[in-house]
């Protein structure tokens, strides 16, 4: 299937904003100087809502094109390349997440509340409902796998009912679950949806706008450039979330993510095809996953030799942010070269 352009940028600005966020989050709690007044250090949430957007919008078209050329789907295939891209490498963050908290910690001294069974959290973990583990508070390390669970979760159940559904069902199927499960979530009928953060909406509608999009029956470029600046002012301020009610702000992120990826895949934008932005985006996944073990590790120098109070608070913030994101991307290109790669050729032949 022909790569579609700018996308693959798109993904390593939104880790860059997870990153962001949740540096922000751990110089805050820990006492470090933050930067309280810039919207776009708070962003993180929202960033994870659009990499659901943009996975939905990819995954779900790839499986209508499938449908529409060999006239079904090989699910076992499907979800055989999901995890040699997925598993690896969350389950070797799940490993070193355990052992950090309920081992490494304490060799430097510091201690750790574990406020669940060992057991019961590793089962949670493993069967990919990490979501259901990050409410007992594991640790940042194990509990930004919540969101890989949601991903996993969705395909679980999208994938099955794309290959049962007939294709001209297929998107008047999307939009109704995406209005049903959209009303089920904010109704509170169906309490865990919201407690575990199931936003399996963000997919949907995205999912729907790609076939629409693929059997041209979207028209917006009309709007392009209202579109990139309402995406611009929605991530660089809180006016949005300041004047909109919890639904009606998951609403417009939604229709707002959705129709922003429409408008990205129509044509190459210079900067997010060069080869920088690329290569980054295509390591997005190790940026995600490693940066909470980075932001740990450079965590615990500055707080065991009080960096943080022998230095400005401006050189505080530039260098623990520029140690967290540089070590982070040279981890996560070292992961992709010598780790995932072996698990990525493998799902290139059998996507072949």
């Amino acid at each position: 299937m022909k790569r579609l352009p700018n996308l693959t940028s798109l993904r390593f600005i939104l880790a860059s904003l997870v990153v962001l966020f949740h540096t922000f989050q751990f110089s805050k709690n820990r006492g470090f100087t933050s930067y309280d007044n810039f919207s776009i250090f708070d962003k993180g949430e929202e960033a994870v809502f659009m990499f659901f957007s943009l996975s939905g919008f990819l995954i779900i078209r790839q499986l209508y094109v499938e449908k529409l050329i060999f006239n079904s789907i090989n699910l076992q295939h499907f979800f055989l390349r999901r995890i040699l891209r997925i598993f690896p490498l969350y389950y070797l963050i799940l490993i070193f997440g355990l052992l950090y908290y309920r081992v490494i910690l304490s060799w430097f001294g510091f201690n750790f509340q574990n406020n669940y069974d060992l057991l019961h959290g590793v089962f949670l973990s493993a069967t990919f409902f990490s979501n259901i583990f990050a409410s007992y508070k594991p640790g940042g390390i194990i509990e930004i796998l919540w969101s890989i669970a949601i991903e996993e979760q969705f395909y679980l159940l999208i994938a099955p009912l794309i290959f049962v559904l007939p294709l001209k069902n297929i998107v008047r199927s999307l939009l109704f679950f995406t209005v049903l499960y959209f009303w089920l979530y904010f109704s509170g009928f169906v309490d865990f949806l919201k407690s575990y953060k199931m936003l399996f909406f963000y997919f949907s509608f995205s999912g729907m706008c790609s076939v629409l999009l693929f059997n041209e029956k979207i028209r917006i470029q009309k709007i392009r450039y209202f579109i990139f600046i309402t995406l611009a002012v929605y991530f660089t301020t809180s006016i949005f979330k300041d004047n909109l009610s919890n639904w009606a702000y998951h609403f417009f992120s939604m229709v707002l993510f959705g129709l922003t990826i429409c408008q990205l895949v129509e044509k190459p934008i210079l900067i997010l095809e060069s080869k920088v932005l690329n290569h980054l985006g295509k390591i997005s996944y190790g940026i995600y996953m490693y940066h909470a073990i980075m932001m740990q590790i450079v965590g615990l120098v500055f707080l065991k030799f009080n960096f943080h109070l022998k230095i400005s608070s401006f050189c505080s913030i530039i260098i623990f942010n520029f140690l967290v994101f540089t070590f982070t991307v040279l981890t996560a290109n070292l992961s992709y070269r010598y780790f995932e790669s072996y698990f990525l050729n493998l799902k290139k032949k059998l996507r072949k």
